[in-house]
């Protein structure tokens, strides 16, 4: 504390004036002290310039009903403080030595809260607080403002500038807000504990943490009471370092961490956070379901266990490690049937920031819906923000997928990523896909070749041609690209083309009738919005060759279905039920598709015509099918298609 002056007059009206030209402590400064003693024992305090901590304030006055001087002794007793920014005055008492360098303050609000605090001559501070309320402090630190906070502070502190720091307190009633209500906190009580030793040039320190009640929530965490923190470290030349914190946290055996603050900036220079045999199935509905499926978050199960360690310097992630142990998720279906699942995972992938490193993960198995994948071993080789697998092969069914070249390239930032590899799909029985998927069940195999396929996020494309083979023939696609797979506003278009698909083995499958032979099909321009089509142009054909071409008495009547009112099998009604099979020449179905309607053509091809031809009759009797209505709406014809199928179709034959 330093005094530089202390002039002591008396006015010709009997008041009395103390001037102070500046009080300086660690905790407060004044400049331009005066202190008048009016006759009838009152006294007005009039600060020119006034700091609290790092809070300035000019020309403050305070008005006390009962002061005095006695000495180097100045006492103010039921005094008023108003000061800017404050929605109320504070009642101040005080009694200052000068000459000591000591004194007691007290300081009350309207709402009941006390400040008590002695001033010892060593220039330590010792002070307790009850019932701070937390709602007045933006008021003194404007930036607390868009927070809310809310609550009330009981504690203790004692201070010496050169020496020690100790406060220990408890928060009751917690509370906060943020504008965009992503973060808040109510009910929250906490037990605080802060103990410094000034040793040498720094601050050794220690902290404890314990949060007794209430929650909060941490877009997208809701976090209860329970976790508690313990740390130590040192302040020294303007570098808080938290040499370690440890978080005791219900799930997880070790979380611990370390950090260097820089206060000037308040930015941390570096971060490393360690977690040791964490339970998944206890952490996981917690911490990682709201990031996974937070709208299906009551329907993820998790199991096993996981450790890794982070570190960060200047906001930059160097070093991160990942060890799994049967780790592994499910996600129960709407209906509460099967639904998606991984794991068990166990391995070890570790990535270091500029450095190559090696990871390998076993993989014991996983599912979707009904369909099962075996178990597959992934060995990934990590060069900074590329992560290149090994050749990859995922049993799926009697098959498998394999997958090569597949490469993973971060960009600068955690959205900015590529992908890229090929698939070959080993043959699949038709059979078991169509039940694991719930599908009509269909014969034969399927397999496949994809080139090439890069995705990124919002898009996955398929380079080149790829080939699928089913039904004895197989399905090439071109130019096939998929924005927003996963997305509300999903779109895909592609290029496709059908050889040699088996007519039979086909109707068999969709209860469509019997007919044998071969078909092409030739699909331009589709295009699907929301998985739905929008536009096409489609054309369906006989494949050229020597076969035999049958059809039965109910596959026309459910061709004659889909041709809608006008369509007929031009052949005697009288004669068509003494036959189950007729021969035919050649069949062929187009569909141009625009504004949800199809404009529909048959063999002939011949857009003007006003009946289109869809069945062409050979052999004995002859059978034609034909069409006369060309403008179909696209929902009634796919109506018209489930119909078929579901069995209820009605012929339309005449």
């Amino acid at each position: 504390m330093a005094l530089l002056s202390l002039p002591l007059t008396a006015s010709a009206l009997g008041t009395l004036v103390f001037a102070v030209g500046r009080v300086e402590h660690p905790a407060f400064a004044l400049q331009g002290l005066q202190f008048d003693f009016p006759a009838g024992g009152r006294a007005r305090l009039s600060i020119a310039r006034l700091r609290v901590v790092d809070r300035h304030w000019r020309n403050v006055r305070l008005d006390c009903a009962h002061g005095s001087l006695d000495g180097a002794t100045v006492r103010c007793e039921g005094g008023v403080l108003r000061l800017a920014g404050l929605p109320h005055p504070l009642q101040i008492s005080f009694q200052l030595d000068l000459a000591a360098r000591a004194g007691t303050l007290g300081i009350a609000m309207p709402d009941g809260a006390r400040l008590n605090a002695r001033l010892l001559t060593d220039g330590s501070v010792q002070a307790t607080v009850t019932g701070f309320d937390l709602g007045v402090l933006p008021a003194w630190l404007p930036r607390l403002k868009a927070w809310s906070p809310g609550g009330r502070f009981d504690g203790e502190l004692k201070w010496h500038p050169t020496r020690m720091f100790e406060l220990k307190g408890r928060l009751a009633g917690g509370a906060f807000g943020s504008e965009d209500g992503l973060r808040a906190a109510e009910k929250v009580a906490l037990d605080v504990r802060v103990d410094a030793a000034l040793k040498s040039d720094r601050w050794e320190w220690t902290a404890e943490l314990g949060w007794r009640d209430g929650a909060t929530y941490l877009h997208p965490f809701f976090i209860e009471a329970g976790p508690s923190l313990r740390a130590h470290g040192q302040v020294q030349q303007g570098v808080l370092d938290i040499r370690e914190a440890s978080v005791t946290l219900e799930g997880v055996e070790q979380l611990a961490a370390s950090a260097l603050l820089n206060l000037h900036t308040g930015q941390f220079d570096r971060v490393a956070v360690a977690l040791a045999g964490a339970d998944l199935a206890v952490v996981g509905p917690r911490w990682l379901a709201p990031i996974m499926a937070p709208a299906a978050g009551g329907r993820l199960r998790f199991a096993g266990r996981v450790s890794g360690a982070l570190e960060f310097e200047h906001g930059r992630l160097r070093l991160l490690d990942a060890v799994f142990d049967e780790a592994g998720f499910s996600l129960v279906g709407g209906d509460g049937g099967p639904g998606l699942a991984f794991g068990p995972l166990s391995g070890y992938v570790p990535w270091r920031d500029g450095l190559p490193t090696r990871g390998a993960l076993r993989v014991g198995g996983g599912r979707w819906q009904k369909l099962a994948l075996g178990a597959f071993d992934l060995g990934v080789d990590i060069d900074d923000r590329r992560i290149r697998f090994d050749r990859l092969r995922i049993p799926l069914l009697d098959g498998a997928l394999v997958f090569d070249g597949l490469v993973l390239d971060g960009g600068d930032t955690d959205t900015d990523w590529t992908g890229k590899g090929s698939l070959v799909i080993e043959p699949l029985s038709m059979h078991l896909l169509t039940e694991a998927l719930d599908l009509p069940s269909m014969s034969g195999v399927l397999s496949g070749s994809i080139p090439g396929l890069r995705a990124s996020p919002g898009e996955v494309v398929f380079d080149g041609t790829t080939v699928v083979s089913v039904f004895d023939g197989y399905l090439r696609a071109t130019g096939l690209r998929v924005l927003e797979p996963f997305g509300v506003g999903s779109h895909l278009t592609a290029d496709i083309e059908a050889h040699h698909l088996d007519l039979a083995q086909l109707t068999e499958t969709f209860s469509f009738g019997s007919i044998t032979g071969f078909v092409d099909a030739d699909v331009r321009g589709l295009e699907l919005v929301r998985w739905r089509p929008t536009g096409f142009d489609a054309k369906v054909s006989s494949s050229e060759g020597r076969y035999p071409r049958r059809i039965s008495q109910r596959a026309v009547q459910n061709i004659s279905s889909l041709g809608g009112p006008g369509a007929i099998a031009a052949i005697q009604r009288s004669l068509l039920g003494f036959f189950d099979t007729f021969g035919y020449r050649e069949i062929g179905l187009g569909c141009v598709l625009k504004a949800g309607v199809c404009e529909m053509s048959g063999i002939d091809g011949n857009a003007e015509a006003e009946r289109f031809v869809i069945v062409s009759g050979g052999g004995i009797p002859a059978l034609d099918v034909i069409g006369y209505n060309r403008r179909v709406d696209w929902r009634e014809l796919v109506e018209r298609l489930q119909r078929v199928i579901a069995g209820n179709a009605a012929a339309e034959v005449r």
